[in-house]
């Protein structure tokens, strides 16, 4: 694996018209291979950070996977290799969970045959959703919707995966099940992934890396039991906590009260 392989952004600016969100962000390595989570408190400029990233805002400085620089490239071809999946798919689409994720493998350069359809079973099978396959999306729960977003990104095999809060609809069982999922595929095809959560307790289960934002400014990058301190939970979210094993030896988050 080369030195460049990951990503890495410089001067990185981004935002909304003439309101800069993102100022001259500098992040110095995510690995493939790994989870990165983004933590930040509402208005902290995670989803910007997203959005530019997959080109979906405009963006200024360097966006460097695998040492080519992404904001340089037209955004088809950036497409190809990023993949952003928004907190809710657009409404009103009639496909069905099958066809629609058919229709995201195509647009990544596949071809339909029998080997592909098993390939988008496989998933659904993987993500719990295979007897939703024949379903139509405008019919589906707001968790479900999220799965089968999931799932069309996967399946387009991206070399940057971006997920912007995957389990804001889903109980804890799927939440749980998503991320070890998430993590597994990350693993299994190197790419890397950078998934915005709110429950900081996911970060430090299912978190390779851990990056936290407020204002739009980097106030840690690392991983996530060196950085997830009390000194870090009082500055970006005004409150008093502890950071101690659970009963089976896992770092979990305690909330005191407000700082």
């Amino acid at each position: 694996m080369s030195p460049q392989s990951g990503l890495s952004l410089r001067g990185f600016s981004a935002g909304y018209h003439k309101q800069p969100i993102i100022q001259d962000l500098a992040i110095d390595h995510l690995p493939r291979g790994k989870v990165t989570i983004l933590l930040g408190p509402n208005g902290s400029g995670k989803s910007t950070l997203l959005r530019a990233m997959a080109g979906l805002n405009k963006a200024q400085g360097e966006l460097l996977l695998d040492g080519d620089d992404l904001l340089t490239q037209p955004f088809a071809r950036r497409a190809e290799q990023v993949v952003y999946l928004p907190q809710s798919l657009p409404a009103g689409v009639h496909l069905h969970v099958l066809e629609s994720i058919i229709v995201a493998q195509r647009a990544s350069g596949g071809l339909h045959s029998a080997e592909q359809q098993a390939q988008v079973m496989t998933l659904l099978r993987q993500l719990g959703i295979e007897h939703l396959a024949l379903h139509y999306l405008d019919q589906l729960s707001g968790g479900q919707k999220q799965l089968v977003g999931l799932a069309q990104s996967l399946i387009r095999q991206p070399t940057l995966l971006l997920l912007d809060e995957p389990l804001s609809a889903l109980d804890l069982n799927y939440q749980f099940h998503v991320m070890d999922l998430v993590k597994r595929e990350t693993q299994r095809r190197n790419i890397v992934t950078v998934v915005v959560v709110h429950d900081i307790n996911i970060a430090l289960r299912h978190g390779d890396h851990v990056l936290i934002l407020k204002k739009g400014q980097l106030v840690a990058d690392g991983d996530p039991g060196e950085v997830i301190t009390p000194d870090t939970l009082a500055e970006v979210y005004g409150v008093r906590g502890r950071v101690e094993p659970c009963s089976q030896g896992m770092k979990q988050v305690i909330i005191d009260g407000l700082s």
